[in-house]
């Protein structure tokens, strides 16, 4: 039975040139032609062979894209072929070469006229879809020249009134920007600055963006440009502040809003948004990175915390046609490789003295100079802390300088807890409290913005302002008018202590401060006025509540108001109420876990988890019970480890286990266990990973679950794998699957994870004379041990084949399906090098796990899937390029890294120098690094499995090392 017709044009081409097929199948949709496009038409579990078969039975047009890569591809052979099979005269189809580059064209395509598409113009897709018979049929659109979109207004809106002493900061930034428009290289990607709170980083870059701003609309320079700040920067307390939103926001401006909505990881977000940002030239400007960041002590220092948002950094160091501008108050370790090339990192000093005279000048101060030189000194050139001491002195003294001495500095603290600013700001506060009715207007105003870690929306500002009043907080502001709001917001923008966001009609939209001087306000009510402050965060909490509609299927931008109501509940102290109204109702939504499982919002739902503790991650509040206290903790590390914080992760896992284990609730505590030894197994720590999963067994036993009694064991079983202790790792595992069977008859096999573990184990020696074969490029596809072992591969890949039927049928997660793909794949890999197998089952299994694996959100398991796929392309010459194996090899590296996963970076460093020591120039430092290093992490973790193949890669790169030197030798 033939197809209905589908497509009107059917795209063959080779991986390689995805990028520029891909702008030409959306072009041509946005023209109403109905495009095969194998990224939109193969989704996860479709059969590759049939989906092609659809589209090439049914498009009445191939469009053969020509080029070195495709001439050198399988698929886009069989494809053309096939296509010109079923109608070889081209009657009533056409089949139309393109021309991406100029490689020669080879055999029998030579005879076709084609359309040159190596520098893509407008007149040449119309000669192309002349060529395609669609002249006339798509009509041109007739679009007027716009002007490119900008979203920077969340940067501008703090431009200063005066920026002075930056002059060579600001020249700085110019440079930079010329060099981009010229498309100048070297020249930075990204260009960060450096300086503790209040040092005036935001006002440097909003100053150059709203003057850049203004010469764009007269003559644009950038093909878009976006901004964003991170709200509190520098809280300490932000331990869980996420790039969620700003991606989410970044990826719908870029046009990307599919993929912003969807629950893809983070990290795989922000690799498209890279990918996006950087083929353009683009202005990209992020404010105040430091809550994303580890504190500057410690063993981690200043390194980000978001791991999405390190993706997106890397992405753009790393290719870039546009400039990104940061500001943070620490220096970012992660670009550290980028700080003398294409990432530099620029400490944004004091102000000099005359600059910080100058600025109290224009801050009306009068008097000696020498008088104004011993105020900038005494704050260390701290522009905030000038700002602050000249607008009181003009305030409360009529600019006498003389007046200084009335602000207490002797005692500052660190500019990094506020330091000298926050002395000025207490005597200010002070004044406005005994200057009458204006003064105290705007220091409530001031005390409601400490109630906020970000821009205070005007409807929440409105509900503060109404009835009844909150004794020592809001009664000198409600019920006021339009008017003296107007006024009070006036005088303390004058002072530079408000910014003020309006929108349309001059509605309020946001009132904001500086990060300080929120922090300032939130600890001194928090302190002196403790039920003044709950009372607040309640009506803040209640507002919230009643005022958010609940969406079918909101955003992760319509959870915001809940997020934020959680925040402000717990604040309140009313974390029960928090948790079960708001976070588990509404946010979760119980047993579905929306926010993370739709959404993909862990940043975010770790955001709301860390309300509830008290000491991050290891104590909750006492004020839920111990279920809801155990849930919490439980939330918390399954967050911590989407998000790739792995260590941290441990931290509740080892508090929730404690809690248990003291409730005697042993299934609990069989399940924690068992998470402990799973993700210990991943930081390296495999001595934890065995005596934990042990620990698991015992407590499942003692509960009396045949579920726990038998899965516990598979956990036990490999950790000692990896330990190297195969015999009693398989008996456990026999142990586990005859338990299974038991109870499960119409399941025998181990299925989903447990039943990949098993595969691994069995699949160890085949491996191990595959990677020897490989390593050594020795290929005897009669050996006896090589054709023992394909026949094993075969067993397993029977093993993986059933189970993979079975969670299909029953519908099971992303993950477990792609695992049994991954098998299938590795079990293929090995029978075709030992066997003399085709290659092709293996890459079709092996997409659909790489895939399916990115889709699931598990990096640790991707990496594998990538390591698989590097030794593929290996076996296939695929040594470097766009897909290749040095690439799968570099990404599973930035995830090993970044967790750190210690046994995966072994495995790197083993793949580097066993699959690429003969390949010159070697992609790396040297082979003889890689096997040095991953010899170091071997024997410091234990990862014993893996001792004998780094002998083998040793020996081999030994034999070539003779084998030169012998040839190179007199004779």
């Amino acid at each position: 039975m033939q197809p209905a017709e589908q497509f009107d044009v059917f795209l063959c081409y080779s991986s390689h040139d995805k990028t520029v097929v891909r702008a030409l199948a959306e072009r041509m949709k946005q023209d109403g032609l109905r495009v095969w496009f194998d990224e939109w038409e193969i989704r996860f579990g479709d059969s590759i062979p049939s989906r092609i078969e659809i589209g090439l039975e049914s498009a009445k047009i191939l469009i053969l894209c020509m080029s070195a890569h495709a001439f050198g591809s399988d698929w886009a052979q069989l494809e053309s072929q096939s296509f010109r099979f079923r109608d070889p005269l081209n009657k009533n189809r056409r089949f139309i070469p393109v021309r991406l580059d100029d490689a020669p064209i080879m055999g029998s395509l030579a005879q076709f006229k084609y359309v040159d598409w190596q520098q893509p113009t407008d007149q040449q897709y119309d000669s192309l879809l002349a060529a395609c018979g669609f002249a006339g049929v798509v009509q041109p659109k007739q679009t007027p020249p716009t002007a490119p979109p900008y979203d920077i207004d969340r940067i501008t809106r703090y431009a200063p009134q005066h920026l002075i002493g930056r002059e060579a900061d600001t020249a700085l930034l110019a440079s930079a920007w010329q060099q981009t428009c010229a498309a100048e290289n070297p020249r930075p990607h990204i260009l960060s600055f450096v300086a503790l709170g209040g040092e005036g980083k935001t006002a440097l870059v909003a100053d150059w963006a709203t003057k850049l701003q203004l010469q764009q609309d007269s003559a644009p320079g950038f093909d878009a440009a976006f901004g964003w700040s991170f709200y509190s920067q520098g809280s300490e307390q932000q331990v869980a502040a996420s790039s969620e939103l700003f991606i989410y926001e970044a990826l719908t401006f870029f046009g990307e809003a599919e993929l912003a909505a969807s629950n893809q990881s983070g990290v795989d977000k922000a690799r498209r948004l890279a990918q996006v940002v950087g083929e353009k030239r683009v202005l990209l400007m992020l404010d105040g990175l430091e809550p994303l960041q580890y504190p500057p002590t410690g063993a981690m220092r200043g390194e980000l915390r978001d791991k999405a948002l390190a993706q997106l950094l890397r992405g753009l160091a790393s290719k870039s046609l546009g400039l990104c501008v940061l500001t943070t108050r620490y220096s970012i370790p992660d670009l550290k490789a980028y700080w003398s090339s294409t990432a530099p990192e620029y400490k944004l000093t004091r102000l000099a003295t005359k600059a910080g005279v100058a600025l109290l000048r224009k801050l009306e101060v009068s008097g000696p100079d020498a008088e104004c030189e011993k105020l900038v000194e005494s704050v260390q050139g701290h522009a905030l802390s000038i700002q602050l001491f000249g607008t009181y002195l003009r305030d409360a003294h009529g600019g006498d300088i003389r007046q200084r001495d009335r602000v207490t500095l002797a005692a500052a603290d660190s500019a990094e807890t506020g330091g000298h600013a926050w002395h000025v700001m207490s005597t200010y506060t002070q004044w406005l409290a005994s200057d009458g009715v204006q003064g105290k207007r705007a220091l409530a105003m001031l005390k409601l913005l400490g109630l906020f870690d970000r821009p205070a929306s005007g409807d929440c500002i409105a509900a503060l302002l109404q009835a009844p009043a909150i004794d020592g907080l809001n009664e000198d502001v409600i019920g006021l008018d339009e008017a003296a709001r107007n006024i009070t917001y006036k005088r303390l923008a004058d002072a530079g202590l408000l910014t003020v966001q309006r929108g349309a009609g001059n509605a309020l939209l946001a009132l904001d401060a500086h990060p300080l001087i929120r922090e300032y306000f939130a600890q001194a009510t928090a302190s002196e006025q403790a039920e003044a402050w709950q009372a607040a965060h309640r009506r803040l909490y209640t507002y919230l509540c009643e005022n958010t509609k609940d969406k079918q299927e909101p955003t992760v931008d319509d959870l915001q108001p809940l997020y934020q109501a959680v925040a402000h509940g717990c604040l309140a102290g009313m974390q029960r109420e928090a948790c079960e109204d708001v976070y588990n109702a509404r946010i979760v939504r119980r047993g579905a876990r929306y926010s993370t499982r739709k959404l993909g919002a862990f940043g975010a739902d770790l955001g709301a988890v860390a309300c509830f503790f008290e000491q991050p991650w290891q104590r909750v509040s006492p004020a839920l019970h111990e279920d809801a206290q155990a849930w919490m903790l439980n939330n918390a590390a399954f967050s911590l480890r989407a998000l790739g914080r792995l260590t941290e992760a441990t931290e509740p896992i080892r508090a929730g286990l404690a809690m248990r284990v003291k409730q005697e609730n042993w299934k609990s505590s069989a399940i924690i266990a068992s998470n402990l030894s799973e993700l210990e197994l991943t930081l390296g720590d495999l001595a934890g990973a065995v005596r934990d999963a042990e620990q698991a067994v015992s407590h499942a036993d003692r509960s009396g679950d045949a579920f726990q009694r038998w899965i516990n064991r598979t956990t036990h079983a490999d950790a000692l794998h990896q330990a190297g202790r195969v015999d009693t790792a398989t008996a456990l595992f026999c142990e586990a699957e005859a338990m299974q069977a038991e109870r499960q008859p119409a399941y025998p096999l181990l299925y989903s994870l447990p039943g990949f573990r098993y595969c691994e184990l069995l699949l160890a020696a085949p491996q191990a004379c595959t990677w020897r074969r490989s390593v050594q490029n020795c290929f005897d596809p009669l050996a006896v041990d090589a054709l023992g072992q394909a026949q094993t591969c075969q067993l397993v890949a029977q093993r993986a084949a059933q189970t993979l039927a079975w969670m299909e049928q029953n519908n099971m997660s992303l993950l477990t399906i792609a695992l049994d793909h991954l098998t299938l794949s590795r079990a293929a890999l090995f029978a075709a090098i030992l066997a003399g197998q085709p290659l092709a089952l293996c890459q079709a299994s092996l997409k659909l796990a790489v895939d399916g694996l990115r889709r699931a959100g598990y990096t640790d398991y991707l990496a594998r899937g990538l390591l698989t796929r590097a030794w593929l392309f290996a076996t296939t010459y695929h040594h470097t390029g766009p897909d290749s194996a040095q690439v799968d090899l570099d990404e599973a590296w930035e995830i090993a890294e970044a967790g750190p996963m210690p046994l995966f970076m072994a495995d790197i460093h083993l793949h580097r120098a066993g699959l690429f020591h003969h390949i010159m120039p070697y992609p790396w430092q040297s082979p003889a690094d890689d096997l040095e290093t991953a010899r170091r992490l071997i024997e410091k973790h234990g990862y014993l499995r893996r001792m004998a193949d780094l002998e083998v890669v040793e020996a081999a790169i030994a034999n070539t090392a003779n084998k030169a030197h012998e040839q190179t030798a007199p004779s």
